[in-house]
């Protein structure tokens, strides 16, 4: 079978790559084309573009860029007709997925999509449209399957990606990991500023802004595999500060403690076990209207699925150097840290067990063959 897989960003990317590879033990013959990643291109394939040249944060930022990202559109459209597909295989990344959508289902190709649109955090409208133009929906959070039910739309829940990818993941040899990045011995406070460049502008500044009062511990920099050293080299100047490129994982399973941008590796962290403060900033324009228009009360998936405060969340104006010094406090005490280990396996629980990009190639597979 023929598979055309979207993808929008570098979370994107891992769980794309997985799905390809169970789809690969479904179907070993499978023709797979995407818009994706470096592990998207590790697994096989035919790449058409990057996610890194379409990664836009914010509302003013995608109006900004409104031009570029129409032109994305038009050229995928005609790329899909090129290829012929099967089925079409969009993951997340809703507002480039959803314009494919519907001219995907109005041509007349199978349309699935793997890693919901958060509708269930803003413009739920959205999901009329989900159902008009969306053959099968496969949901990653367990609170996703009953919001969709209230809106008629039957979708399958097949278990969170992450997972499988922190499960399965080769274990790291922690002298051999110092060494190599030139570590000392103190534990170490992991700073996960984002991985597109708006976002790390923004949120590295201020969790750099901390270090000097945290002596006896190391702060290591993740580094996101879209960006060169010298993007974060103009951010940290002259710091003496440690960074580990496209190594997240391994840094994570080291790490003591986490200042962690929001977004997907709020979840990763926790399921590394790393206590955290969730960092938010956007620009002024993109955060007053997301004020408006976003219903929940946490921006953090952790307290998303535990429909609680679990994990500190500091947004915009609270995102300073004071608050973030008082939280990352917080979380270095052993009274805090034991409450969060507990929150954390309960967090895994909700998650459901092993098997999501299994689960998911064999109903897209079952679906078209």
């Amino acid at each position: 079978m023929k598979y055309y897989i979207i993808v929008g960003e570098a979370s994107g990317d891992l769980h794309g790559s997985n799905l390809m590879k169970a789809l690969l033990k479904e179907d070993p013959k499978a023709d797979i084309r995407f818009w994706g990643g470096d592990l998207m291109q590790t697994v096989g394939g035919s790449i058409v573009t990057h996610y890194k040249e379409r990664s836009f944060m914010g509302f003013a930022e995608v109006i900004m860029n409104l031009k570029t990202i129409l032109g994305f559109i038009k050229s995928c459209k005609k790329d899909i007709e090129s290829f012929k597909p099967d089925v079409i295989v969009l993951i997340d990344n809703s507002g480039f997925n959803l314009r494919i959508a519907k001219w995907a289902k109005e041509e007349g190709y199978k349309t699935h999509y793997y890693i919901s649109p958060q509708v269930w955090a803003s413009r739920a409208s959205r999901v009329k449209k989900i159902k008009r133009y969306v053959d099968a929906m496969y949901t990653i959070l367990p609170f996703e399957k009953e919001f969709y039910d209230k809106h008629g739309y039957e979708v399958n829940f097949v278990g969170h990606p992450l997972i499988d990818a922190v499960s399965y993941r080769e274990l790291v040899d922690e002298m051999a990991f110092r060494d190599s990045y030139k570590l000392s011995n103190k534990p170490i406070i992991a700073l996960l500023p984002g991985s597109r460049k708006q976002e790390i502008k923004k949120m590295l500044d201020v969790m750099l802004s901390v270090v000097d009062d945290f002596t006896d511990y190391q702060f290591v920099i993740a580094g996101a595999p879209s960006q060169d050293f010298s993007f974060y080299q103009s951010i940290i100047q002259s710091r003496d500060i440690a960074f580990v490129d496209n190594k997240t994982y391994d840094l994570l399973s080291i790490s003591f403690a986490a200042l962690v941008t929001s977004g997907t590796a709020t979840l990763e962290t926790a399921l590394f076990k790393v206590p955290q403060v969730v960092c938010y900033k956007a620009s002024n324009i993109s955060y007053q209207i997301a004020k408006r228009i976003v219903t929940l009360k946490f921006i953090s998936l952790v307290n998303l699925i535990m429909d609680r405060e679990v994990v500190t969340e500091l947004i915009q104006g609270d995102l300073n150097t004071k608050r973030l010094k008082k939280e990352l406090e917080a979380i270095l005490n052993p009274e805090k840290r034991e409450q969060l280990f507990l929150d954390y396996y309960e967090l895994e629980k909700k998650l459901g067990g092993k098997g999501a990009s299994e689960n998911t190639a064999k109903l897209i597979y079952k679906a078209i063959s």
